[in-house]
C-alpha cells in the first residue's frame, strides 16, 4: 500500500450537478455513499446511487489476479486486490498503479468529465495475453439508503446503437454505457456488503447489490475504456465501440486542461462545492451527504468563490438566494423533494449580508464592473432582511430595547450549533448568542452604506455590546446573554464564538488589550492543528471524541469537537491584534495555515474534514470532504494572509 496516503484516505470526483464518484485509496467501499455513478436527477438533489462499484481482476500467463477488494459481514475481505496497490496519485484525478506477482503492472483510472464517468485500465510497459474481466455492481437506490435482493430489479440492459442501457427500476434514471470491449451476460446477486464507516456511525450498514454480467478487454491490445453516464446526451447513439477509447481521451485531455488552468489544490478543491442549480449556480455544503444549505453557502461563498476570483459564480448564487427572502429571512435550505424551504437560522440571513459586503468589495478590487440593476437588488435584499430582523420575525427573532438580537424559542436550533437528537436541542443558545451580535452589527454598518436608516441602530447596538458581553473576570465574551429571554441570565461557558468579535467579519467589534486577551484566550483552550474546539476542555459538557451511536454523536457535535471552518476567523483575528503586519502573516501561515493544508493529504484527499476530535490525536470525522472548511482555508491563504490579492483564470467545467 503506498506509504504517503492511508488506505481509508477518501477520493471524490465531482460533475458539477451534486452527484459523484467517490471511493477509498484501498478501493474498499467504506460508506453507502461510496459510488462509481452517483447522480443528481434535479441538480443539486434528488440524488441516486447508480452504479456503486466493480470487481475487477486481470489473467496474464502467469494466473488470475484481482484487482480490487470488497468487505463483507463477518470481517471477510474478497477478493484480494487492495494487496497490490503499489501506487496512488490524486492528482489530476484517482489513478491506482497494482503491481502482479508476475511481474505485470496495471494503472487504473477514474475521472468525472462534467456528468460523465471515465474509467479506464491500461498495462505499463508491454506485455502478450492479458486481459481484463470487470463486474458492475448496480442498485438505483437514493443515496441516503440502502439496497437488498429483490426480485423486482430489471438485469436486462437495453441497446441504443452500441451502447448498453440499465433501467433497473422505473423511477431511478437509467444508465447509460459504452465501453471498447464486450459483454456476458450472467446475471446475479452479491450479497451482504458491510460499509465500516456507517457501522462506526451507528447506521444500518448492510447492502446487497446487483450485477447483471461481465465486461471483458484484451489489454494486450491497448488501454481498456468504460463510459458512464446518467444523461442520454453524454454518450452519442451513433458511437460504436472502438471509438469509446477516442471520445475518452478527447474528454480527458479537456479536463486535464481545465484542472490545470487552477493554480493550487484549493482552487481545485473550491471547485468541487459550486453546482447547478436549475440555470443557475449554488454551493454543496459537504460530501457526501450533504446539500446546499442557507448558512454554509453564504460562509462558503467568500473563499470558495470571491478569495478564489470567481465572481461569475458568487454572482449567481447571491443573486438566486436573493429571491428567497421571506418575512426578513433567508432559508435555510432550499426545497428539497418538492417540500417548503426551512427557515430555522438567525445568522443566515446575516451571513448573506457579509456575503454580498465581500463580493462587492472584492470585484470592486478586482477591477469589476458591478451593474446598477445589481446592486439595487442586492441592497433591497439588505433592506428586508434588516427590517425583517429590526421589526420581528419567526422564532422570536427580534432587535431588543438594546439594540441587539435576540432570538430563540424551546424546540429550535437556530445558531450553527445546530444539533437535535429528536426533541433534545443539544446547544440551544436562546437569547442573544455572542457571534450573532456580531453579524448584526456587521450587517448594520454594511447596510449603513446603502441607507442611512440603519446608522442609529448601529450606534445603539455598538455601545451595548461590550457592556453586555465583556466578563470582566474571565477576559473573554460571554456566550448568550439575556439567556431563555431572561435579562441579566449568562451563559459564560468557554466557546470560540466569541472570536467572530474580532475575526471573520469585515467590522471588528473589539480592538486593543480587550481583543488580545480573547484571542490569547482562544488559542490557549480552543486551538487544535485541526482548528478550534467548540468547547474548552474542562467546561461542563465537554465531550473529547465525536464517535458512537447517533445520539452520542449528535451530542458531542458542538461541545468539545473541533471545527476546521473555525481556522479562518481565529487566523484573522490573530493576525489583527498583531496589526496585520507582514510578520504576523508570516507568522501566522507557519503556525497555523501550514498545518490545515497538511490535511489536505489526510481523510478526504485534497479537501478538508469538517470535524475533529477535540481530544488529541484529533482524528477527522463527519464529513471528509467540507465547503466551509475548505472556503476559509482558501480566504485565509488568498486573503486575510496574502500579500498581494490576485484574482485566479476562470474555466468552465465541460
Amino acid at each position: 500500500m503506498p506509504s504517503r496516503f492511508d488506505d481509508q484516505a477518501e477520493w471524490i470526483e465531482t460533475d458539477g450537478s451534486g452527484g459523484f464518484a467517490s471511493g477509498t485509496v484501498s478501493g474498499i467501499r467504506t460508506r453507502r455513499y461510496h459510488a462509481l455513478l452517483l447522480t443528481a436527477a434535479t441538480p443539486p438533489t434528488d440524488r441516486f446511487v447508480l452504479v456503486n462499484g466493480f470487481d475487477a481482476w486481470v489473467t496474464t500467463p502467469g494466473g488470475s489476479y484481482a484487482l480490487s477488494s470488497q468487505y463483507y459481514g463477518g470481517g471477510v475481505t474478497h477478493p484480494d486486490g487492495h494487496r497490490r496497490i503499489g501506487e496512488f496519485e490524486p492528482e489530476p484525478w484517482p489513478r491506482w498503479k497494482f503491481e502482479l506477482e508476475d511481474g505485470t503492472s496495471i494503472v487504473q483510472e477514474i475521472v468525472a468529465c462534467g456528468t460523465t464517468v471515465i474509467v479506464s485500465w491500461k498495462i505499463e510497459g508491454s506485455a502478450g495475453g492479458v486481459s481484463l474481466a470487470v463486474r458492475p455492481f448496480f442498485s438505483g437506490r437514493d443515496f441516503h439508503s440502502l439496497h437488498r435482493e429483490n426480485p423486482a430489479f430489471h438485469f436486462e440492459p437495453d441497446g441504443i446503437g452500441e451502447q448498453l442501457v440499465w433501467h433497473p427500476y422505473p423511477d431511478v434514471p437509467r444508465v447509460f454505457t459504452i465501453f471498447n470491449g464486450g459483454y456476458k451476460h450472467s446475471p446475479t446477486w452479491f450479497r451482504n456488503f458491510l460499509y465500516q464507516e456507517e457501522r462506526a456511525r451507528g447506521l444500518d450498514c448492510g447492502e446487497d447489490l446487483a450485477s447483471p454480467g461481465e465486461i471483458h478487454w484484451d489489454l494486450s491490445k491497448g488501454e481498456a475504456v468504460w463510459i458512464l453516464s446518467a444523461a442520454e446526451s453524454d454518450i452519442a447513439i451513433t458511437m460504436r465501440r472502438e471509438q469509446a477509447d477516442a471520445h475518452a481521451k478527447k474528454l480527458k485531455d479537456a479536463e486535464r486542461q481545465r484542472r490545470r488552468a487552477l493554480p493550487s489544490r484549493l482552487h481545485r478543491a473550491a471547485e468541487a462545492y459550486i453546482v447547478r442549480r436549475g440555470s443557475s449556480k449554488t454551493i454543496i455544503a459537504g460530501y457526501p451527504w450533504f446539500g446546499d444549505w442557507g448558512r454554509d453557502t453564504f460562509i462558503s461563498v467568500r473563499g470558495l468563490c470571491i478569495a478564489t476570483g470567481n465572481f461569475d459564480s458568487a454572482r449567481e448564487i447571491l443573486h438566486d438566494w436573493a429571491a428567497m427572502v421571506s418575512e426578513g429571512m433567508m432559508p435555510n435550505r432550499f426545497p428539497d423533494h418538492g417540500e417548503n424551504p426551512e427557515f430555522n437560522s438567525v445568522d443566515a440571513s446575516l451571513w448573506y449580508v457579509i456575503a454580498v459586503h465581500d463580493f462587492l468589495a472584492g470585484a470592486a478590487a478586482s477591477g469589476r464592473k458591478i451593474s446598477a440593476q445589481d446592486r439595487k437588488e442586492f441592497g433591497d435584499a439588505i433592506a428586508a432582511l434588516l427590517t425583517g430582523y429590526s421589526n420581528g420575525t419567526r422564532y422570536r427573532i427580534r432587535a431588543d430595547a438594546d439594540g441587539l438580537i435576540a432570538a430563540g424559542q424551546p424546540g429550535v436550533q437556530l445558531t450553527w450549533m445546530d444539533a437535535k437528537v429528536g426533541d433534545w436541542v443539544v446547544t440551544p443558545r436562546i437569547g442573544k448568542p455572542v457571534e450573532i451580535q456580531a453579524l448584526w452589527l456587521n450587517a448594520l454598518k454594511i447596510a449603513g452604506t446603502f441607507s442611512d436608516r440603519w446608522n442609529s441602530l448601529f450606534a445603539k447596538a455598538s455601545n451595548s455590546f461590550v457592556t453586555r458581553f465583556w466578563n470582566q473576570a474571565g477576559g473573554y465574551l460571554n456566550d448568550v446573554v439575556d439567556v431563555d429571554h431572561e435579562s441579566g441570565k449568562i451563559d459564560a461557558l468557554f466557546r470560540p464564538n466569541q472570536i467572530f468579535a474580532i475575526g471573520g467579519l469585515p467590522f471588528p467589534l473589539l480592538e486593543g488589550e480587550r481583543a488580545r486577551r480573547v484571542v490569547d484566550a482562544v488559542e490557549s483552550g480552543l486551538w487544535t492543528p485541526l482548528g478550534l474546539r467548540s468547547l474548552a476542555p474542562g467546561e461542563p459538557g465537554y465531550a473529547g471524541r465525536y464517535d458512537g451511536g447517533v445520539r452520542e454523536r449528535d451530542g458531542a457535535y458542538h461541545q468539545g469537537t473541533v471545527w476546521p471552518w473555525l481556522t479562518g476567523p481565529f487566523v484573522e483575528a490573530w493576525v489583527r491584534v498583531r496589526g496585520s503586519t507582514a510578520a504576523a502573516k508570516s507568522e501566522a501561515r507557519a503556525r497555523f495555515l501550514e498545518p490545515l493544508m497538511r490535511h489536505l493529504d489526510q481523510a478526504g484527499i485534497g479537501h478538508i474534514s469538517e470535524i475533529a476530535d477535540g481530544d488529541a490525536p484529533h482524528t477527522p470525522r463527519g464529513c471528509p470532504f467540507q465547503a466551509w472548511s475548505v472556503g476559509e482555508a482558501a480566504r485565509l491563504m488568498f486573503q486575510v494572509l496574502a500579500e498581494n490579492v490576485k484574482a485566479a483564470p476562470r474555466v468552465a467545467r465541460p
